[in-house]
């Protein structure tokens, strides 16, 4: 049994070509190629592929045989592997980024992530992404000890020395409850009455403001490191606590959550910064990711509710 021998990436490009265009005379046109330069190199890959690509005979047009249509998928895998690669070697001769690492606050509206990391990936199709979503004081630490280029932080990271930072909108925090919960179906709440119930608590794992406590109002607490674990168990009625607005809006309409109108624990803005390290100024990658996040934070409004 014969081995096939290796094509050049050439011939390739002309074999696309020809099932691109439908004609040997359209390939020559669209590569800048005589006809007879097409035939030779069409030739030359059925030589070294040992396989009939196309079918000449009774028909104006090349027509695709069979071994031609399975050749077919892995040539354009080929050669879009190939310009993948030569995109990718540009960006970094231009000084782009191989990869970006990104770490956002939970508290980040996800459609809003959603959003810019659509646009990076049109904008960067080269650029890897490594993406890290943590809470409080983790932000920072992940940007601090170089596991991250770029951090969109809550306001934890604004009393952390050593980042440089600029501002990138906020989210409102409410109290909210489950319907069946004492605050909710209470007449008329009274300041205190929150510190006679469980409040759940977002909890930090990091190092750099461990032990520390945000927003805390109830002696009463169950702590934990994740934002996703808490909204269920306040859907459950296991306790109160604060959330981002836009991950319970849908909460509210349906009635599974119940915003508490509470005169001493109101809510308040949860502000995020975008933080880096001084001697790791972001790439052109990642200040577009920065600049993005500015921008949309400068459209949010910071209604009636003080800071968190």
């Amino acid at each position: 049994m014969s081995n096939p021998g290796t094509p050049t990436f050439d011939q390739l490009r002309i074999f696309l070509a020809v099932v691109e265009t439908g004609s040997f005379a359209s390939a020559g046109r669209k590569l800048n190629r005589a006809v007879s330069v097409i035939s030779y190199g069409i030739a030359n890959l059925e030589a070294q592929l040992g396989l009939l690509l196309f079918e000449r005979e009774g028909t104006k047009k090349p027509r695709l045989t069979s071994a031609g249509e399975a050749v077919l998928a892995e040539a354009r895998t080929v050669a879009v592997g190939l310009d993948g690669l030569r995109a990718k070697v540009k960006g970094l001769l231009d000084g782009l980024e191989a990869e970006v690492s990104l770490v956002v606050d939970v508290m980040l509206p996800a459609d809003r992530l959603a959003v810019v990391l659509r646009a990076f990936q049109a904008q960067f199709p080269t650029v890897a992404l490594r993406l890290h979503v943590e809470g409080l004081g983790a932000v920072a630490a992940l940007v601090m000890d170089g596991r991250a280029d770029l951090g969109i932080a809550g306001p934890v990271a604004a009393q952390i020395e050593g980042l440089e930072r600029c501002t990138a909108g906020s989210v409102a925090l409410v109290p909210v409850a489950a319907p069946d919960h004492p605050l909710a179906r209470a007449e008329r709440l009274l300041p205190g009455a929150a510190r006679e119930h469980i409040q759940l608590v977002l909890t930090d794992r990091s190092p750099l403001t461990a032990g520390r406590d945000f927003a805390v109002n109830s002696p009463h607490t169950w702590r934990l490191s994740d934002l996703g674990a808490k909204h269920a168990l306040l859907r459950e009625g296991i306790g109160w606590g604060n959330m981002p607005l836009p991950m319970i809006e849908a909460d509210l309409v349906a009635g599974t959550l119940v915003r508490l109108a509470m005169p001493d624990q109101p809510g308040g803005r949860y502000r995020f910064s975008a933080i880096h390290r001084p001697d790791a100024p972001p790439g052109p990658a990642a200040g577009w990711l920065m600049k993005r996040f500015v921008d949309l934070g400068n459209a949010d409004d910071g209604g009636q509710l003080a800071d968190v």
